[in-house]
């Protein structure tokens, strides 16, 4: 199957010294593809890259066939995201603000704002401002309009933030019921390892804004518990040698 995201080589320096070198990576239909690592490890910047959100200094990103970078608009057609912040207009209901995403998807059913909003179990509260919405409420609404369009991939920068135990159970069900029954592919940055373990297929380890491993669950994990695989592959990136962990 070809994948519908193709990251290579992607490079991003800040002032400060600090960002990402050499991101290579791939997602597939169906996909739930992790980057997992701590803060400040690079996630948010190659989420930004593909995105749209910041320019790499080097690399290419590919979405659905299309160099992002050339042709931004038919690249990102297919695609929902929220990237660093669940943004929402605090004056206006939740449903008013789906209404007024959906104004860029003039194709859409009338029903669809409902229908992803029972998906985020926000119905009893969409005549509510969003200004008086939760921070996890304004998560499932961000989420919402994320899967407005019926995107092919859904990017979620650190989705569970500010979801209490029973919604991060939701997402996580969520996510692989799209996953599964619609083919939908989500790449999804965490610094929560349990929550990674627990919805992707696959992860990319990152440290230092480098990835220091990638593949399956089962192929990171083999007879380790999928953390102690990540401390055991920072300590050979810090050159710490094989010490147990």
């Amino acid at each position: 199957m070809e994948p519908i995201l193709q990251v290579r080589q992607l490079s991003k320096r800040y002032r400060n010294g600090r960002g990402v070198r050499n991101i290579s990576f791939e997602v597939r239909r169906g996909d739930v593809y992790g980057l997992f690592g701590p803060n400040g490890s690079g996630k948010t910047t190659v989420l930004k890259m593909i995105s749209g959100l910041c320019k790499a200094d080097s690399g290419s990103v590919s979405l659905f066939g299309h160099d992002a970078a050339e042709q931004f608009e038919p690249a990102m057609s297919r695609v929902g995201c929220i990237v660093e912040t669940a943004d929402a207009y605090d004056y206006m209901s939740g449903y008013d603000n789906l209404k007024l995403a959906a104004r860029l998807y003039p194709e859409l059913p009338k029903t669809r704002i409902d229908e992803v909003l029972e998906w985020v179990r926000l119905t009893p509260y969409k005549r509510e401002k969003a200004g008086g919405y939760s921070l996890g409420m304004k998560q499932r609404l961000a989420l919402a309009a994320a899967l407005l369009n019926e995107p092919e991939l859904v990017i979620l920068d650190e989705p569970s933030n500010g979801l209490d135990i029973e919604g991060a159970v939701e997402l996580r069900e969520l996510i692989l019921r799209l996953s599964a029954q619609n083919g939908t592919a989500f790449l999804i940055s965490s610094h929560q390892l349990d929550e990674m373990e627990r919805v992707c297929s696959r992860i990319g380890f990152m440290y230092g804004g480098a990835f220091i491993r990638e593949g399956g669950i089962g192929e990171l994990t083999g007879e380790e518990s999928l953390e102690r695989t990540y401390l055991s592959e920072i300590r050979k990136a810090r050159g710490e040698g094989g010490a147990d962990v």
